[in-house]
């Protein structure tokens, strides 16, 4: 399994810590975040997680800034994209086995080193179930491809 993983200035040491939990997991990491405190764009991560993960270079991705929030606005504005904002474990579990969810995404400033290493964990065991959840699926694909949604 390949990730990516993107952060800002105030996220480099957590982001030090989950690409070490993630390579000791087995898991290639390809960083493309920042290894500096000085501020920097969480955009740019975003977009750059985004577009590894939608083109398939990637098999998902990780993002981490203050909240994740913003971090996860910019990827999910990449076609394709579906970044989840989790807090904790179940959380990121459900986002995969609901959602499809191809990034994850959580904050430095939110969380510490232990239970990012859960989120990650919850989130790379899940599956995706498709099912009754595939319908709701195809439903967020349309709204991205035509900026509507069937049935609203």
């Amino acid at each position: 399994m390949k990730l990516a993983i993107g952060n800002d200035h105030t996220a480099v040491d957590l982001k030090r810590t989950i690409c070490d939990h993630l390579s000791a997991r087995g898991v290639d990491v390809v960083d493309v975040g920042t290894n500096s405190t000085e501020s920097f764009d969480y955009p740019l991560s975003g977009y750059r997680v985004g577009t590894l993960v939608a083109s398939g270079e990637v098999d998902g991705g990780v993002l981490i800034c203050g909240t994740g929030v913003g971090i996860s606005l910019a990827a999910n504005k990449v076609p394709g994209v579906r970044a989840c904002v989790c807090s904790e474990p179940y959380t990121a579990a459900l986002s995969k086995r609901h959602n499809n969810s191809n990034i994850i995404a959580f904050g430095a400033r939110v969380v510490g080193d232990e239970m990012a290493k859960l989120i990650v964990d919850s989130w790379l065991d899940a599956s995706y179930e498709g099912g009754r959840h595939q319908r709701r699926v195809d439903l967020i694909t349309s709204i991205e491809q035509t900026g509507s949604c069937p049935g609203a």
